[in-house]
């Protein structure tokens, strides 16, 4: 079979492969992204686009594009699921290191489709699974595809999920099971949800759940919990799955228009999955990057969703990497191969350097976030409603309060 040759090959069209995509694209790179799916795709439904992936989005030349239809909160407040009383409540209109802050619920089909929208043709090739890679030299990798097609790249970044192909290949260990399913919904009010700019968070009974206006038209929801033998096959349907949360959180004090999301979300706007996330220790010691290879997004930071900063790291790591390589491409491209290898070496371990400690730090604050949100223990309980909860959101805010910089 013929084989193909490409400067940098990225491995996933999500939210880190298009971001960059279009951040070398910005930077007059070229660049092939290799998506599994035959289309884009969007699981999760929604997220929570705070300050630092506004910034991000800014660099790209999107954000405007994402905040003409997309809510603009103005609180965060949470309630104990214990006593239905607010335990905090955060103005998200306060200033921070870098300027204002910026907080919004976005569609992510929406964000993705942006993202692709502003790519040239021919960029993502679709139905494409990486399945293998080995190395020819110390300059050229071999990709094998799932469909039998090779491809030889210079440069390979892995955007591959959870379940990387790139991340076993630099060594890195797979993600840790946390003990917590997480299910997410989006539910679609045609007349309008009545609902205010702002996130609603309901803490305690062994569960983390939230109701975030995305639109005017359009609500996302999440649900955290801690699955027992007592839940029995709630994960084998979208039916049963709905049926668990609502009953879960009747039996808590949550308010009738945050059970109404759920019980309006369409069967197909339902998705329940397993929370995976990466040992810190792993990132300490682990590549993260090794000749031309490296990971980004899920692939590389895989985390539980208690800061909201997935996506919002996914796209921080696509700026990085653009600039860092797009200063290596500048530098001259094609004509000593040797110099060209040891110049895409160096750039992809200047982004591991600026990246590592920022994965570590959201991985670790997302972990301990959720251990003190969802813990039914007696003294943690207490302290929770009574201090923490305030602590608690103003550590989401904080860790938002981060610019990626510019490409």
């Amino acid at each position: 079979m013929e084989e193909a040759v490409e400067d940098i090959v990225i491995a996933g069209a999500g939210l880190a492969g298009l971001a960059t995509a279009l951040g070398l694209h910005r930077k007059g790179v070229r660049c092939l992204v290799l998506e599994s799916s035959p289309t884009l795709r969007a699981s999760g439904f929604a997220f929570n686009t705070w300050t630092n992936a506004f910034r991000a989005l800014d660099a790209l030349g999107v954000g405007d594009k994402i905040r003409e239809h997309h809510l603009l909160y103005e609180r965060m407040i949470a309630f104990s699921a214990a006593t239905g009383e607010a335990a905090a409540e955060v103005s998200l209109k306060i200033q921070g290191k870098s300027g204002p802050h910026e907080i919004r619920c976005v569609k992510r089909d929406f964000l993705l489709q942006t993202l692709a929208n502003e790519l040239p043709e021919g960029t993502i090739r679709y139905s494409s699974k990486l399945a293998a890679m080995e190395e020819d030299d110390g300059s050229v990798k071999t990709l094998h595809l799932a469909d039998g097609s090779i491809i030889k790249a210079k440069v390979v970044i892995g955007c591959d999920g959870v379940n990387s192909v790139v991340a076993k290949w630099l060594g890195l260990p797979k993600p840790i099971l946390s003990g917590r399913s997480a299910t997410r919904g989006l539910a679609e009010y045609p007349a309008g949800h009545g609902f205010g700019p702002e996130i609603l968070q309901f803490i305690g009974h062994g569960f983390r759940s939230g109701v975030l206006p995305c639109s005017d038209t359009s609500v996302y929801w999440n649900y955290t919990w801690y699955p027992s033998p007592a839940d029995g096959d709630a994960e084998e349907s979208v039916a049963k799955m709905r049926s668990h949360v609502v009953g879960k959180l009747r039996g808590a004090k949550i308010p009738a228009e945050a059970l109404e999301v759920i019980e309006r979300s369409e069967m197909s706007d339902v998705a329940s999955s397993p929370l995976r996330f990466r040992s810190p220790l792993a990132l300490v010691r682990g590549s993260i990057s090794r000749g031309g290879v490296c990971v980004a997004g899920d692939a590389l930071h895989p985390m539980t969703p208690e800061l909201g900063q997935g996506g919002c790291a996914a796209l921080e790591d696509g700026v990085v990497l653009a600039r860092c390589l797009g200063e290596a491409f500048s530098h001259g491209h094609g004509h000593d191969e040797q110099d060209e290898g040891r110049r895409f070496t160096a750039a992809l371990e200047k982004y591991a350097e600026a990246r590592r400690w920022r994965s570590i730090q959201l991985i670790t604050a997302a972990y301990v976030v959720g251990f003190i949100q969802q813990s039914n223990n007696a003294v943690i309980r207490f302290l929770r409603d009574k201090f923490l909860s305030r602590l608690l959101s103003k550590t989401l805010v904080a860790m938002a309060d981060y610019d990626c910089g510019t490409l």
